[in-house]
């Protein structure tokens, strides 16, 4: 089932999974328990209500008082502890569902520091509300220089921006911001959701081929090469490329009544075999008079490796073969070759 995919990942995921439960279920102990021994110790704690509105007397009087700072104090770092602890796991999530196609460690980096800062900025501002629109001010002019590879790596920045906030206002909403991402991104990752079938794939793979090979026999094939490559060449390498094309197409004209190898063995290094397999067998017909496949070999480190004996089909060149391997195998092609 192409559903099961991810799973190819084998202990490691599980172990990731595994290190974000245990760590959810301990920190919503902790939590519990720390609700239980002082119930009056959270984020808004001695918060009134006229130093979130900014009243002048209420700050005056929140200003004057020791216990009121102490408090202030408290409160940033409870939030911004919990602001850690809880994009802990969404970090150790998006490295395990990212890990197939890579990602930046700056990006991870930030999924921990975003919500920390938030968390103490928030914190901060929401005993001023003059502080609340110099904050407003300075984030404005401040601009996100990185650049994500991905859409998925900005909704994790958001939810890092999220986190952040929820850990200064109210920590069990943070707690259950994160455990309902990463419940969902898991979910996703591991069904593979929304991913189109190995038909629908193998289908439009073909036919990108055949467009790729109704262009090259075109006008617009030689156009694009005159324009970007020969445009550019001096004369005489003009002429020493010329002489070697009409080389070419001697032999090729000498060639024209031979008679093609029966057989063409074609090695595929994969770390998926079951979808390389069905992605490639499906359009091989199209490309092979008659085409058997050998038994497949998996190594310690997992590469499976298969050999196919192919005969190809008249003006059917070993490029072309390895052009269709690489174009159905994608991600998971380690190596192919002609031996």
């Amino acid at each position: 089932m192409a559903g099961l995919a991810p799973a190819s990942t084998g202990s490691p995921a599980i172990r990731v999974v595994v290190r974000v439960v245990v760590f959810y279920a301990i920190l919503i102990a902790v939590g519990v328990i720390a609700r239980d021994q002082l119930p009056g110790a959270s984020p808004l704690s001695g918060v009134a209500l006229g130093d979130l509105m900014g009243d002048p007397k209420s700050g005056a009087q929140a200003a004057a008082s020791a216990g009121a700072d102490a408090n202030r104090t408290v409160s940033v770092v409870i939030a911004m502890l919990a602001a850690i602890l809880l994009s802990l796991p969404v970090a150790w999530i998006y490295q395990l569902t990212r890990a197939k196609r890579g990602y930046q460690q700056s990006v991870v980096q930030l999924l921990i520091i975003l919500p920390l800062v938030v968390a103490g900025i928030v914190v901060l501002i929401k005993y001023s509300l003059a502080l609340a629109f110099g904050m407003a001010a300075i984030v404005a002019a401040v601009r996100f220089r990185n650049t994500l590879d991905d859409s998925k790596d900005a909704v994790y920045v958001f939810l890092a921006t999220a986190i952040g906030l929820s850990a200064a206002v109210d920590i069990p909403v943070a707690a259950a911001i994160s455990v309902l991402f990463n419940l969902t991104m898991v979910t996703l990752w591991y069904t593979d959701f929304g991913n189109s079938p190995i038909e629908l794939e193998g289908r439009i793979a073909a036919r990108r081929l055949r467009r790729v090979k109704e262009l090259a026999r075109t006008g617009t094939f030689v156009a694009q090469i005159d324009n970007e490559v020969l445009r550019n060449m001096s004369r005489e390498q003009l002429e020493g490329l010329a002489q070697r094309a009409l080389r070419r197409a001697q032999d090729d004209g000498s060639r024209e009544g031979a008679v093609p190898p029966m057989e063409t063995c074609l090695r595929v290094r994969t770390r998926d075999m079951n979808g390389t397999r069905r992605n490639f067998e499906m359009v091989m017909g199209e490309f092979a008079k008659q085409w058997r496949a050998g038994e497949p070999v998996t190594d310690a480190e997992g590469i499976h490796t298969i050999d196919y004996y192919i005969q190809p089909k008249k003006n059917i060149q070993p490029d072309e073969i390895m052009a269709l391997v690489r174009t159905t195998a994608g991600a998971a092609l380690v190596d192919a070759h002609i031996r």
